[in-house]
């Protein structure tokens, strides 16, 4: 039986890679996707492959992206090797983007999405932290941030407001329910 594509989406600032990590620490079967990203690399916040515009179109053209899109100014990929993973049985965990859901759901035979939401407080808290953004960028990741996932695209909805244990307990529970103590 093929691995499950799990999507982890959410607004800037939710905490999506953070939670990813633990769910990798906790999991380490899973099969956690490094996403390639044109921006800079000292960008900070994930790890990611940087590459240029004209490089990630060339890779894009070569067929080397299961998934791709654009999205505030940059372009994303998931790289094909997530296939290769998922075939062989693998979970994969990936940050996505919402609108790319649809895209997914057609792409892969089994998918899961973990919609990460939180306090809009929180969001601007962490927003500012990272100091990846302007202000002005901020108020407009902030007004995206209710955005409605896609019809047709069922989700389990977690909370990273509060303590980032508590939301990978909930997203392990979600994910793994067999595994959880009764």
């Amino acid at each position: 039986m093929s691995g499950r594509f799990i999507a982890v989406v959410g607004p800037s600032g939710v905490g999506k890679d953070s939670v990813m990590e633990k769910l990798a620490e906790a999991r380490p079967e899973l099969f956690l996707v490094r996403r390639a990203i044109t921006r800079p690399v000292d960008a900070g916040g994930e790890e990611f492959d940087g590459v240029s515009e004209s490089a990630f179109l060339r890779l894009e053209a070569q067929g080397a992206f299961a998934l791709s899109w654009a999205a505030h100014g940059l372009r994303y990929g998931i790289p094909i090797a997530v296939e290769m993973a998922l075939s062989e049985g693998r979970d994969v965990l990936a940050n996505l983007s919402r609108g790319v859901l649809p895209q997914a759901k057609r792409r892969f035979e089994r998918i899961e999405v973990l919609a990460l939401t939180a306090d809009p407080v929180v969001l601007a808290a962490r927003l500012r932290q990272r100091g990846r953004e302007t202000e002005e960028e901020i108020s407009a990741r902030l007004s995206r941030a209710e955005h409605a996932l896609p019809g047709q695209i069922l989700a389990t909805e977690i909370d990273n407001s509060g303590p980032l244990a508590q939301t990978v307990a909930l997203a392990l529970a979600a994910l793994y329910p067999e595994s959880v103590a009764r």
